[in-house]
């Protein structure tokens, strides 16, 4: 089989599922919606504490960047609001096996509340414009996802830990940028991939 066969199956593959993500009825999105919940809550989990941040490396960015692309723009936020919503009432699928109010309210709680903008952000402007759906616009819009995170995260951080702002970028933005760029590099490969560009 030639390539080009290949990659028309690909792509053709790829708009039937968003065909059919399109179909859903009320009751499969919201079970999509709470699949990438428990998803990024899982993804929280691979976790890299740094000695000298309270902020840990984790996962949760990867999987919320996604929810946008596969679910669209109101159930990709709407799954990051599942898992804000349920972790703070005590689920313990925050970063570490944590959950409850006190991790929103902690310096780590604006990048998970970044993550609900970020999806929607993506999955919105995925949906309505086709031409963003290459790799290279991909990319800048995972980033720009990425911005959004750590906007709500630095913001957080700071009130927190009463930080200034350049104590507050060392800290809480900095040290994350190469992970992310990685993780942002990934979701538009992936986002790219399967995406109907019509």
């Amino acid at each position: 089989m030639q390539l080009t066969q290949v990659m028309n199956r690909y792509r053709y593959a790829g708009h039937l599922l968003f065909k059919w993500r399109d179909e859903l009825s009320l009751s499969r999105r919201l079970g999509l919606a709470l699949t990438f919940a428990c998803l990024t809550g899982l993804m929280a989990q691979v976790r890299i504490p740094l000695p000298f941040t309270p902020v840990p490396v984790t996962g949760q960015v990867l999987a919320a960047l996604l929810s946008g692309i596969v679910l669209g723009g109101c159930y990709g936020g709407l799954s990051q609001l599942f898992y804000l919503g349920f972790g703070t009432m005590g689920l313990p699928w925050f970063a570490g096996w944590n959950g409850g109010l006190a991790v929103i309210t902690g310096v780590t709680g604006g990048y998970i509340m970044g993550l609900i903008p970020a999806a929607l952000l993506i999955g919105w402007l995925t949906d309505r414009y086709s031409y963003v759906r290459r790799f290279h616009f991909q990319l800048l819009l995972m980033v720009a996802g990425v911005v959004i995170i750590y906007t709500f995260g630095a913001v957080q951080f700071a009130i927190v830990m009463n930080t200034s702002l350049l104590k507050t970028m060392t800290l809480a933005v900095l040290p994350f940028i190469p992970v992310d760029l990685m993780k942002a590099a990934v979701a538009a490969s992936i986002s790219a991939s399967i995406l109907p560009k019509q």
